[in-house]
């Protein structure tokens, strides 16, 4: 069994995916679309990936709460897109606080010395391996 993850932006959605033991997440591509509302191609690329891998049995996504814990915008829109997706895959989809994850994104990409240019390449893909991760790390009890 495995688990996608996915971050879910205006024009990009970072994807992940678990290893069998549901341990680790790997960082998989980030899927580029030209505006907000063409989300077939997205889409299309989701089940490829769903079906490259073969066991996936749940998609993690971002759900982008406000600081304060109220639901703007983005979060609306990721609703919207976890049915699309659910709907499209037959894949229960969970949302996933994910506030401050591309914060840790962007921080863990200065640790690791990846210049400033080149950041906005990964920062998605980074994003949906954090989000994945702590859904991972709450499934196996705690956090590291």
């Amino acid at each position: 069994m495995r688990i996608l993850g996915l971050d879910y932006g205006s024009k990009t959605v970072g994807v992940a995916i678990s290893d069998p033991l549901l341990l680790t997440a790997q960082g998989v591509e980030i899927i580029r679309r030209e505006s907000e509302n063409k989300l077939r191609k997205t889409c299309a690329r989701i089940e490829e990936i769903i079906a490259q891998y073969g066991d996936v049995e749940k998609i993690v996504l971002g759900y982008p709460k406000n600081m304060n814990n109220t639901i703007g915008d983005r979060a609306r829109k990721s609703e919207e897109f976890a049915g699309m997706l659910e709907r499209r895959t037959g894949l229960p989809v969970l949302l996933w606080d994910e506030r401050l994850t591309t914060v840790e994104a962007h921080r863990t990409m200065t640790e690791t010395g990846v210049k400033g240019v080149d950041r906005s390449k990964y920062v998605d893909e980074i994003a949906a391996m954090l989000i994945l991760q702590n859904y991972l790390d709450m499934l196996q009890g705690g956090t590291r």
